[in-house]
């Protein structure tokens, strides 16, 4: 009775403050547990100490593990280009006709200028985010938030952040915890990130900054031997913290704090 209650009030207040009520999210992972990042390649057998997996949106949701789901919000798939340039080619950012490319990883940077663009990409990547819920994902990361730092300066910081909020919507909407990465020097707890993935955050000295805003709510992937270490010493008994190889093969680097 006492949850009914609870949840029935969280409702109430949605609807007050924001119009029609949206799901409450679910909850969030225990940080006492490791963390497994899977994006180049899934595997089941796990250490038991690994409670937490990361997978792509196409892969499935590992039984009994607390499974994020990852999806690039903010930018395109490789494998996703024939998708967007048939069916959604004007919702990519195009500097003088050309799409913008991160050039580190080959993706197309997603136009996120205009209201109307902002929520015709939010419904595309809602579904997405739904079908992560559908299949059984407890959570969800949008990936590059950070990604107007690439525009050729054609997307500004705000547009980014208005963008990120509807997501962060559609992603509570669903009923999963949404996951903020990248941008370490902004708080997304203030537009309702409930977690943040900490890519490299030892490397770049950014870590200070996830806990000031996440507290325990922080998963931290390091790729090089020092800046594990350093994350290890500093958030180990904190964050679940995990070494991998770059390109995030099954059979590469698996390290634990």
């Amino acid at each position: 009775m006492r949850r009914f209650l609870a949840i029935a009030a969280a409702l109430l207040t949605a609807m007050t403050v924001t119009g029609p009520a949206v799901a409450v999210p679910g909850p969030l992972f225990d940080p006492s547990s490791d963390v497994d990042y899977q994006l180049g390649g899934t595997r089941d057998r796990l250490p038991d100490r690994v409670g937490i997996v990361v997978r792509d949106r196409k892969a499935e949701p590992l039984g009994g593990r607390y499974n994020v789901c990852y999806v690039n919000g903010f930018q395109t798939q490789p494998d996703d280009r024939r998708f967007w340039r048939r069916h959604h080619w004007r919702l990519v950012l195009k500097d003088d006709g050309r799409a913008v490319v991160d050039e580190v990883w080959g993706e197309w940077l997603l136009d996120t200028r205009t209201r109307a663009k902002r929520r015709a990409l939010a419904r595309i990547v809602g579904r997405w985010t739904e079908r992560c819920a559908a299949d059984g994902f407890d959570a969800v990361e949008f990936d590059n938030l950070d990604s107007f730092t690439r525009s050729h300066r054609l997307i500004k910081r705000r547009q980014a952040l208005a963008y990120a909020r509807l997501l962060v919507r559609r992603g509570h909407a669903a009923g999963l915890p949404v996951g903020q990465k990248n941008l370490a020097e902004w708080d997304g707890t203030t537009i309702g990130f409930d977690f943040a993935v900490a890519e490299e955050c030892g490397q770049w000295r950014e870590c200070r900054r996830y806990a000031a805003s996440y507290g325990d709510q922080v998963l931290a992937i390091e790729y090089r031997r020092r800046a594990f270490r350093r994350t290890c010493a500093a958030y180990g008994d904190r964050w679940p913290v995990v070494r991998r190889d770059l390109a995030l093969t099954p059979g590469g680097v698996h390290r634990y704090c």
